[in-house]
């Protein structure tokens, strides 16, 4: 990962100097700002309302659907550079609320460019819906939003009915890359963000978490894994790609040890589909069903 370099104030308003719409208030109409989103869960919500238009940056993780990869990204949410942000000239910064380091949230607070949080939270079907409705009043999208809950409610339904047709309830690991980090990570049933939901799909596809933990951790040793002995093992896709096959995950600390490994029932899946909810959840919990009771 780069170093950051911190911005000189001279530096600073020189990217700013004689920009009103800086100025801009969060709460003029979105048609008429500039966006940058930082946020994956938020920008598919943008595309999936049709309301991308005035986006003009992305943060890194932001990779779904793929018409997102052709806008310039500002840097890994966690580790943003203030420059990158302002050379977009953005009337307006949307994210989740989990964005950093601080002294670059500091520089954009003191230089005023507005920025913006959502209330709702996507870490369940019900937040889900509700940050929809809110993005999509935002958006001046509310039709298109209902339209995109009630899709959802009903593929949940649909979901809910054909997984109990499966007697079996498979343990699960979730292996996830770490881009950021480089490094593989094993994802557990509980926790904030991705793990969390990781975790509830598995469990409404009718399956049990093999990792009994909150949040993610380096696969460093492998005893963690090995001793989980999980009977399926899901790889998201960037992490499966990396590796480039299925012989060489088994590579992976404690992998080869699991009774995923000795039955081939290692699979990969895509981040968009396990680790977001969104208006295709539904159809996505069907799918990994098939795939873990297979």
């Amino acid at each position: 990962m780069k170093r950051l370099r911190l911005l000189t104030p001279v530096v600073l308003l020189s990217l700013v100097a004689g920009c009103d719409r800086f100025r801009t208030q969060a709460s003029d109409p979105a048609g008429s700002q500039r966006i940058v989103c930082i946020g994956q869960g938020y920008n598919e919500m943008i595309y999936a309302l049709g309301a991308q238009a005035n986006l003009v940056g992305v943060d890194y993780s932001s990779t779904y659907p793929p018409e997102i990869k052709k806008l310039p990204t500002v840097g890994y949410h966690r580790a943003l550079s203030a420059e990158g942000i302002l050379s977009l000239h953005p009337t307006l910064i949307l994210h989740d609320n989990n964005i950093g380091p601080d002294n670059v949230v500091r520089q954009l607070d003191a230089l005023h460019v507005p920025m913006k949080t959502f209330q709702a939270k996507n870490d369940s079907a019900a937040g889900t819906e509700a940050l929809f409705r809110e993005i999509g009043a935002f958006f001046h999208q509310e039709k298109r939003a209902q339209e995109l809950c009630a899709r959802m409610e009903s593929g949940m339904a649909d979901a809910a009915a054909e997984v109990k047709k499966y007697q079996t309830t498979p343990r699960v690991a979730v292996i996830h890359f770490g881009r950021a980090s480089n490094v593989y990570l094993l994802v557990g049933n509980g926790g904030g963000g991705d793990a969390s939901t990781a975790g509830k799909m598995v469990e409404l596809a009718g399956g049990r978490m093999a990792i009994q933990q909150q949040g993610m951790q380096r696969m460093v040793s492998p005893e963690i894994i090995a001793k989980s002995n999980p009977e399926v093992i899901l790889m998201t896709e960037f992490g499966f790609d990396r590796l480039g096959s299925m012989e060489q995950a088994k590579t992976l600390p404690g992998v080869a040890e699991t009774d995923a490994a000795r039955h081939g029932r290692i699979y990969r899946v895509s981040e968009h589909e396990l680790m977001y909810w969104g208006p295709d959840t539904g159809e996505n919990i069907i799918q990994l069903a098939k795939l873990i009771h297979q």
